[in-house]
């Protein structure tokens, strides 16, 4: 009896331990195919990071160079040099030095077009006169459609990111600028982070090549950047271009190498864009953590082991924490962690901003979001109504280019805005502002060149032909009363006869700020001619305009700073479904009939 309890224990134990065997041999055959699983999920996971950040460094900087070039169309000086069908060869010399010198923007090129789409100047090369627009579906779509676009294109010198816009004058249509800029610039953003890049053009683009501005092929692909690493090429040449183009990433020597698709307006594959990244910068948190949990399940009973790992994580998380928070310093940009109801965390950066605040704590006694510091202004992100409604727009447009204005301290300031969500639960976002004032600011001269008069610095008639035609549409949508104000100096040629030209000059100059200080700050006034002038007043009936018409004939008359002058005025208010055209008829004939009449008086029509 005994012998048989003896050999039952034993056959007890033996099933047992067979089956603690076959748990760990199906556990261990089950965390490879996990671990499998996982690996290629984070290498997934990724290589579409590396292309997303791609597309999005790829998206900014077609927009940056599409504001650029929007802003060169409106050089009166080239609208002339293209009707005479020449450009100096120097033209945007100090220009491109300019943005070389100022911005990320480096070797930027610019091409001008005739109407006929010939190439009648390169900034990088003295060859010209090519019928460049039969080649390139870009210049061609831009020459038949007349609208601005941004490309990726293979023309004879190499493959570039472009932005295109038509040249008008006067409504006619005049040829295209175009800016043209390398891969140079993102390869070098995504060198900071550890990743090396080699943009390609296609075997059958390549073919189309008659000055390789890189010199470099590889397989006979031309090679688009010339940061491109030798020790890369050297990679990609080993294992074969044409296998890596068919798949979304393949692993070779410790190397994760994704490729993103470079595609041309008509969505042609036209090149390709090759990141690569050492597999060691690649976290594999996920794989540590599945094989913790499972470890965790079989240790359940060992009290003591369960309580060691929490502190274990605890101390982890808190090293982390402390990880990221010292990440987050060593920006030179502001980074914000806050939980949509307030700020919980700011990076030293944003205290070099905020001078008067030491903490968050003291920063949040006086104000409830940073957007108290937004400067409403077209373009730029706003309040509104709710404190961060502003973040819901950042995050739900991530693709849009989101700036922020601000006043800090008197100073105004503009950021680039991004945002992410970095906790669903706690609901914890991310924000990170990056200085770019001296660009903002650049451009923003750019378009003060373009809608400001030089002399007294009023608005000029090109911007009140453009703002006219919004008030009209504003006044029609919204159904308040918008009227003009047109008015000129009586006998001017006589004043500039006996007195001079400049003596003119100084009348303009001095008359132009006693109107534009006795105006409202809604109110628009513009030069549109030599002595004419013109104010825009939105919700303001012609009664009303009367009354302002007449309290700066006043001021004109009583001031002689200069010498003695008067002005004369029309007014009038808008007719609904009446043109800005007809509009300003009227208003022109209200202030002939204050000429008629006998000058220095307000006439209503």
């Amino acid at each position: 009896m005994k012998a048989m309890l003896k050999y039952r224990y034993y056959f007890v134990v033996a099933i047992f331990l067979v089956g603690i065997m076959l748990f760990f041999m199906i556990y261990s055959n089950y965390i490879k195919v996990k671990q499998q699983q996982i690996i290629h999920q984070r290498y997934d996971s990724a290589a579409s990071a590396l292309q997303l950040e791609i597309k999005k460094l790829i998206l900014i900087k077609e927009k940056a160079t599409l504001g650029i070039a929007l802003s060169l169309t409106n050089d009166i000086q080239l609208q002339q040099y293209l009707q005479q069908g020449y450009i100096p060869v120097d033209y945007y010399k100090s220009l491109i030095h300019l943005y070389d010198k100022s911005t990320l923007y480096r070797n930027i090129w610019i091409q001008i077009v005739d109407k006929q789409g010939k190439s009648i100047y390169r900034s990088w090369t003295s060859r010209h006169n090519d019928m460049v627009a039969k080649r390139r579906k870009d210049l061609a779509e831009v020459e038949k459609l007349h609208k601005a676009i941004s490309s990726i294109s293979v023309g004879l010198y190499g493959l570039t990111i472009k932005s295109i816009v038509p040249i008008f004058s006067n409504k006619n249509f005049l040829g295209i600028l175009e800016i043209i800029s390398h891969f140079n610039s993102i390869d070098r953003i995504l060198q900071k982070e550890g990743i090396k890049s080699i943009v390609l053009a296609t075997k059958k683009q390549t073919k189309h090549l008659e000055y390789p501005f890189t010199k470099l092929f590889l397989q006979g692909h031309y090679i688009a950047n010339f940061d491109a690493p030798k020790e890369m090429q050297k990679l990609l040449q080993e294992y074969g271009l044409e296998k890596i183009f068919t798949k979304k990433y393949v692993i070779y020597k410790d190397k994760l190498i994704t490729v993103y698709p470079l595609q041309d307006i008509s969505n042609q594959t036209i090149g390709y864009y090759i990141a690569i990244k050492n597999l060691k910068s690649i976290s594999q948190r996920k794989f540590a953590y599945f094989q913790f949990q499972w470890i965790a399940i079989t240790l359940l009973l060992v009290v003591a082991f369960f309580a060691l790992i929490n502190v274990i994580l605890y101390y982890l998380m808190k090293q982390q924490k402390v990880y990221y928070k010292n990440i987050i310093d060593s920006s030179n940009n502001i980074v914000i962690i806050n939980d949509k109801e307030k700020i919980l965390e700011a990076n030293r950066t944003f205290f070099r901003y905020f001078t008067h605040y030491k903490t968050i704590e003291e920063f949040l006694q006086k104000h409830t979001c940073i957007c108290n510091f937004f400067v409403t202004q077209e373009g730029y992100l706003s309040k509104e109504d709710l404190t961060y409604k502003w973040i819901d727009t950042v995050l739900e447009t991530p693709e849009k280019l989101h700036k922020a204005k601000m006043d800090i301290d008197g100073k105004t300031y503009f950021f680039m805005v991004c945002a992410s969500l970095i906790a669903t639960k706690p609901d914890h976002y991310s924000v990170i502002f990056s200085d770019i004032t001296k660009e903002e600011m650049y451009k923003e001269k750019l378009k003060n060149l373009t809608i400001k008069d030089p002399l007294t610095n009023l608005y000029n008639r090109r911007f009140y032909e453009v703002n006219i035609e919004k008030e009209i549409q504003n006044a029609r949508r919204y159904g308040y009363p918008l009227s003009l104000i047109m008015f000129d100096i009586d006998f001017f040629k006589k004043v500039n006869d006996v007195h001079g030209h400049s003596i003119g000059d100084e009348i303009l100059i001095h008359h132009s700020k006693i109107i534009y200080n006795a105006v409202r700050k809604n109110d628009f006034v513009c030069r549109v001619g030599g002595e004419e002038f013109i104010i825009i007043l939105p919700h303001t009936t012609d009664k009303e305009a009367l009354k302002i018409a007449e309290k700066l004939r006043m001021k004109i008359e009583k001031d002689s700073t200069v010498i003695p002058i008067t002005m004369s005025f029309g007014v009038t208010q808008h007719i609904s479904g009446e043109t800005k055209d007809h509009f300003y008829k009227r208003v022109d004939k209200s202030l002939y009939r204050a000429k008629e009449n006998g000058r220095n008086r307000v006439e209503v029509g």
